[in-house]
């Protein structure tokens, strides 16, 4: 049996204010033409299909098209929900769109009643993992802590609870919206931290054949058995060396994989250069990305006058704009935002009281601001949700 695993589609998101609109159309043409082409016999969506829980109307229409195109082709289409998503409106009327052969999954209670197909050999059980937010999904899953391992390991006992009841020989595909160890984030993801730990061992999904993977953007695999399918364009310049794909999976009739990356088309390169304004402005070796968006660093020892419309005379596609001084690198102080890249709010927060008051919070403290930076993360998640 053969499947298109994608995912993290995010429609509706925008690239430093360039609509992404039309490229994400064009790679919607890209799937139903890979699925017709191989001819698949489903779809596997990991999640993130809308960029934020009240997507804007052209990004609707968009779903709506393709969820019309891939019913067309009489391709069964699995989708679930991630963080980014609002599960109650992806979700409203999946009863009845699931008469169409698109199987949308976004109640975490569902999580062990699969989408069921049949091939030549045997039964092939698919289930559909919503993204859990810990807090909210505890009581459904009776676990005592808050935590996405938990709560994806109480999802994952139920899947293989309902897998041991089906005919010997059934095959089965899990998808989840997670961040697991050994994925390499990006910055585009929106951090899913509850307790200071957001990711989880691979091995919670031991006992499926295979895991169809989303929220991290970049294609990777975890192991064999599990991987990234990674978002389809590039939402972010940390995603400037990827290559766009999805994963064309083939599940033999004893469990045997294979798989293989079909790319996706590239709505314009993408670029980070760096350097002094008079080199990038005649650097040969830089012609290539001419016609790419652009994040530039600029690293003159003195501020260069006019430097954006200077860069926009070669590379009229410049988006990023920043300033790293080389000369005076040991002698001025790391910028606000230097200081905090790549620090957790509870280590920003953290540093500051023990600077205010002159010493480091003692453990007592720290949970208590643990708990206190869970609390309005969840309130916020709940706020999206609802709306």
């Amino acid at each position: 049996m053969r499947f298109l695993h994608t995912s993290d589609w995010h429609l509706g998101r925008s690239f430093h204010r360039v609509n992404l609109l039309e490229a994400q159309a064009a790679f919607i043409d890209h799937l139903v033409e890979a699925a017709r082409t191989h001819q698949v016999d489903a779809v596997l969506v990991a999640g993130d299909v809308y960029d934020r829980a009240v997507p804007p109307l052209a990004a609707v229409e968009l779903f709506d098209r393709t969820l019309h195109r891939l019913a067309d082709l009489g391709v069964p289409t699995v989708m679930i929900s991630g963080n980014h998503d609002s599960p109650r409106r992806l979700g409203v009327g999946s009863g009845l769109i699931d008469r169409a052969g698109i199987h949308l999954r976004t109640d975490p209670a569902d999580c062990h009643r699969p989408v069921v197909l049949r091939d030549a050999h045997a039964q092939v059980a698919l289930y559909g993992l919503p993204y859990l937010e810990p807090a909210l999904v505890r009581d459904e899953f009776a676990v005592e802590r808050t935590g996405h391992e938990a709560v994806l390991g109480a999802a994952m006992d139920r899947v293989r609870a309902d897998l041991a009841e089906r005919a010997d020989g059934t095959r089965s595909i899990v998808l989840a919206h997670a961040f697991v160890h050994g994925g390499a984030p990006s910055d585009s993801e929106r951090d899913i931290t509850v307790g200071g730990v957001a990711a989880v061992p691979a091995a919670v999904f031991d006992g499926v054949d295979y895991v169809a993977l989303g929220h991290l953007h970049g294609s990777q695999r975890i192991t064999e058995r599990v991987r990234y399918s990674g978002s389809p364009i590039a939402y972010s310049f940390s995603e400037a060396d990827h290559r766009k794909s999805m994963w064309l999976v083939e599940l033999g009739p004893a469990g045997e994989l294979t798989a293989e990356r079909l790319y996706a088309p590239v709505p314009r390169p993408i670029a980070r250069i760096r350097g002094r304004l008079p080199d990038l402005l005649s650097d040969p070796a830089l012609t290539r990305h001419e016609d790419s968006w652009i994040e530039a660093t600029l690293t003159d020892p003195v501020r260069p006058s006019e430097p954006m419309a200077r860069l926009g005379a070669r590379f009229p596609h410049t988006l990023a704009l920043a300033f790293a001084p080389e000369e005076r690198a040991e002698t001025t102080p790391a910028s606000y935002a230097q200081r905090l890249a790549g620090r957790s709010d509870q280590q920003i927060t953290e540093d500051f009281v023990a600077h205010v008051r002159g010493g480091a919070l003692d453990p007592d403290e720290r949970s208590v601001l643990h708990r206190a930076f869970d609390e309005v993360r969840v309130e916020a998640t709940v706020n999206e949700v609802a709306r």
